[in-house]
């Protein structure tokens, strides 16, 4: 097979020297002074249960495993050592992964050998005592720097770890995680552990390892997110924000992950995304003398930056990001094929290991076969048919907002009706019917505004029609449709305060965008859709139909293309 690397040469600037590296001086200072050491980092993140490709062959660890392997011959033929490096996220987004506390996935990543991963939000999802079984099936160190247990104060993981490679280099790996994460999972399964700003972690740990010398390098492994120019919106500060906060050469490079982009930025416009589709050239960002890296998401991408280090100085003289059997797809996103039927590869197919497959393939027949198991039932119909989701609310649509509002304690919660797209029949509900609703993997994100703001939004939101048209849980309004405007009255039970601050559970596909709405800046949450109604119904075992069944909370006015109608801003009430 023949792999496509990079494309052309990348000229990359070289970083500032470190403090405290005179081999002479010190023996724990790699012998990289005549020679050059050469290290190859390659680099996932937000996998989310994907150790399984998908249904055009596109990722999966099988493959990856053979990619990771071949990029591993190289980097040792061409004198290099290397490291394989994960931005967290493991868990969380796929049933078959989920319904197994993502055990086949850490068994991927220890067929792969990787060396250490950060400890990401969705590590949360689920109590400790799984994080803690998920430890032990871990080959490798989970590291974070900033998450520390409130009842003795110390750090819940190893903070970092330092690697001291074959050709004496020495590169200490340091983990830290946004302080996102409390608000971001159940509190309760975070209610012992304290989130702590992870810039003053790694300015402290950075100043230390330097100054003991126990690294030539310092690398972090983030979970915090990468936003162009610093601009993080709602979320927490990231990449960006922390390599400017800190002292130059203080992080010599940042293998990122939690925003789920491909890093890659506009030659000449640094602080800029290129318009990056797979297999182009890609220059990582850098800040303040530190390299900034992340490979999107799912394991669609092995990242691979190559570096070489001499007297005290690290020069990235490689960078890209490697498609794992990505297909070809046409303007509708549809996978392009041949004249035989078969799915055409952007780069040449990249062949699963076997062993590592059928090791996986026992845990997703496995996963296949829990998704019929019954997780609740449901004593009446809960509605969620096109022609009734979309122009009127509906008990599904309101058991679908109350979810996601409580799982990310939020005051209420949207949902655009084209992301539910079934009902729910009487009886038994197995996860199998939960997907049938959510097919899209859409995440669960939160927006907080002042209520003021919110008036002028759900003015815009409240008003759509189509797969627009919202479903509300946990507030009361009347919604004026020739003005589009609404005037709220109850939220979250309480009366509504033009000058209080309230947050709300929003699907991510509406929030940037999609359906019309109005591009809002949100928390990233993170929770897949299906997953968060599957974990309420859990919760309830028998859902009573009549408990969510609307009962005029939310009314429309003045529709000018049918005045009797006060259901939707729309031609009638339930569709043709």
């Amino acid at each position: 097979m023949n792999y496509k690397f990079v494309k052309g040469s990348i000229a990359l600037a070289v970083l500032a020297a470190l403090g405290g590296c005179n081999t002479s001086q010190n023996e724990s200072v790699a012998p990289c002074t005549e020679n050059v050491c050469k290290l190859t980092v390659l680099h996932t993140n937000d996998t989310h249960g994907r150790f399984w490709h998908n249904t055009d062959g596109e990722y999966g660890m099988a493959a990856q495993k053979t990619l990771v392997e071949r990029l591993r011959a190289e980097a040792k033929a061409a004198g290099s050592e290397v490291l394989v490096l994960s931005g967290g996220d493991v868990n969380t987004g796929v049933p078959e992964s989920d319904l197994q506390d993502a055990e086949p996935d850490f068994v991927g990543m220890n067929s792969i050998r990787y060396d250490a991963m950060a400890v990401g939000n969705h590590e949360f999802d689920n109590p400790l005592t799984v994080l803690e079984k998920q430890r032990e099936w871990a080959q490798f160190p989970m590291l974070s720097a900033n998450i520390y247990d409130k009842a003795s104060g110390k750090r819940y993981f190893d903070p970092y770890k330092v690697f001291k490679l074959e050709n004496g280099l020495k590169v200490a790996v340091l983990g830290l995680t946004t302080e996102d994460t409390a608000q971001l999972v159940d509190p309760n399964n975070v209610k012992t552990l304290e989130f702590r700003d992870p810039t003053t972690e790694a300015a402290k740990l950075g100043q230390e390892i330097r100054s003991n010398k126990e690294a030539n390098l310092v690398f972090a492994i983030t979970h915090m997110g990468h936003y162009a120019d610093g601009q993080h919106g709602s979320n927490a500060p990231g990449d960006v924000e922390m390599a400017r906060a800190l002292p130059a050469g203080t992080l010599d490079a940042i293998i990122g992950g939690h925003s789920q982009n491909p890093v890659c930025m506009e030659p000449g416009t640094p602080d800029t995304y290129a318009d990056f589709q797979p297999g182009d050239d890609c220059q990582p960002d850098q800040q303040n003398g530190t390299w900034i890296m992340q490979a999107h998401e799912w394991g669609k991408y092995v990242g691979r930056a190559q570096f070489d280090y001499q007297n005290g100085k690290l020069t990235l003289t490689g960078y890209e990001l490697i498609p794992v059997n990505l297909v070809k797809r046409d303007a509708k996103n549809n996978a392009i094929k041949d004249d035989s039927g078969n799915v055409q590869f952007i780069q040449d197919e990249i062949i699963k290991d076997p062993e590592l497959n059928a090791a996986l393939q026992v845990f997703q027949e496995k996963g296949e076969a829990e998704l019929g198991v019954r997780i609740a039932s449901t004593d009446d119909l809960l509605l969620g048919e096109r022609k009734n989701v979309r122009y009127m609310q509906t008990n599904l649509g309101r058991l679908i907002t109350t979810a996601t509002a409580e799982k990310l304690n939020a005051d209420f919660g949207i949902v655009n009706s084209g992301g539910v797209r079934a009902s729910i029949q009487t009886g038994d509900i197995a996860y199998r019917d939960v997907l049938t609703v959510h097919p899209f993997g859409n995440t669960v994100n939160k927006a907080t505004m002042k209520g003021s703001e919110l008036v002028d939004y759900l003015g815009q939101v409240a008003t759509l029609t189509g797969g627009g048209y919202p479903q509300f849980g946990g507030i009361s309004m009347e919604v004026n449709c020739s003005a589009k405007s609404v005037s709220i009255s109850a939220i979250g039970g309480k009366a509504f305060d033009a000058s209080a601050t309230y947050s709300f559970a929003i699907p991510s596909f509406s929030a940037a965008g999609g359906d019309k709405y109005p591009v809002i800046n949100t928390i990233n949450a993170g929770l897949v859709d299906a997953g968060v109604l599957k974990e309420y119904l859990e919760s309830k075992q028998t859902i009573h139909a009549a408990d969510y069944q609307p009962a005029g909370e939310v009314t429309f006015i003045n529709n000018s293309l049918n005045p009797a109608n006060t259901n939707n801003c729309g031609q009638d009430a339930i569709g043709n």
